[in-house]
């Protein structure tokens, strides 16, 4: 029998993990995440890992496997996720892939070009620079070592300008040698489901997730991660806002309002992204029975 991989995908705070566990069970299956951050070990509040009942519930792959001292990028969730669909795909007939981000939902479906890994130390220089003398430095070295790419990156993703940095560093050629952007064949069959709100109503239910945060502990989590506020897998949103209110910058409300509107631009964002995929069925979370249906058809 061919195998699938079922993607179950959508913006922060839509309502992936409560359906994904209802489709895991109905296909007798297991879930693999693609949440670049709820791989951490050390955050769990302010990545809405799933709850202890819902890991109980269906195994869990890519669920606080890693720890934030790891490099972990999107080319080591492809080739960490591949090897671990080929391991279950000898007992399955579907997987659940789960998440919302989507550079890694893209290198497990699609493929990424093979990227040298990063020096530690190279790292954590370009990072302190990235802190002392603000991401402007970076995007004139990058403009200075990749005009290509420079002219191609989003210049307000600071994440994307320092990996490139990074990168022409690490290997003494310009980042936009090294991307094919070529697609890979997989040898499994890919249904993809977007899971999407009206605006309004994923807002709010953005606002009120974030308060649920900071009432189990959110800011103490952040306090724990405080003194590595520079490695990149803490630069999301939820913590490096309570970074800047810890550093004394912002006071708290100021702290727990960015984080409200920097999640709904990320939400924004991320839907801009998947709209471009024509592959996926879009749907409302409460439309389970028509999920299903879907899913049956496709399979």
């Amino acid at each position: 029998m061919s195998k699938t991989l079922i993607v179950l995908l959508g913006p922060t705070g839509v309502g992936k993990t409560d359906l994904s566990i209802k489709i895991a069970q109905h296909f007798n299956t297991v879930i693999s995440s693609s949440d670049s951050r709820q791989v951490y070990r050390e955050m769990s509040i302010g990545t809405a890992v799933p709850e202890k009942e819902q890991l109980e519930a269906v195994k869990h792959h890519f669920i606080h496997t890693h720890s934030i001292h790891d490099y972990f990028s999107s080319w080591e969730c492809e080739q960490q996720t591949l090897d671990l669909l080929d391991h279950l795909f000898k007992t399955k007939n579907e997987v659940l892939l789960v998440g919302g981000s989507m550079m890694y939902i893209d290198a497990i479906c699609n493929g990424i070009d093979e990227i040298p890994t990063i020096d530690p130390d190279l790292r954590n220089e370009v990072a302190e620079r990235a802190q002392k003398e603000g991401i402007e430095s970076l995007r004139i070295q990058l403009k200075k070592l990749d005009p290509v790419f420079y002219d191609q990156v989003d210049l307000k993703n600071a994440k994307r300008v320092i990996h490139a940095v990074e990168v022409c560093l690490m290997t003494g050629k310009p980042y936009s040698e090294l991307r094919t952007n070529t697609k890979k064949k997989r040898d499994f069959n890919i249904v993809k489901v977007g899971l999407n709100r009206d605006r309004a109503e994923l807002y709010a239910r953005i606002n009120l997730r974030v308060d649920l945060m900071m009432k189990e502990g959110l800011l103490e989590e952040a306090e724990t991660l405080f003194e590595y506020r520079h490695y990149n897998s803490l630069n999301t949103v939820g913590y490096k806002e309570l970074f800047e209110y810890l550093e004394g910058n912002i006071n708290l409300d100021e702290a727990i309002e960015l984080i409200k509107r920097n999640s709904r631009r990320y939400a924004k964002r991320q839907l801009s992204w998947f709209n471009r995929d024509k592959e996926i069925e879009w749907f409302h979370p409460d439309q389970e029975k028509e999920i299903m249906q879907y899913l049956k058809r496709q399979l």
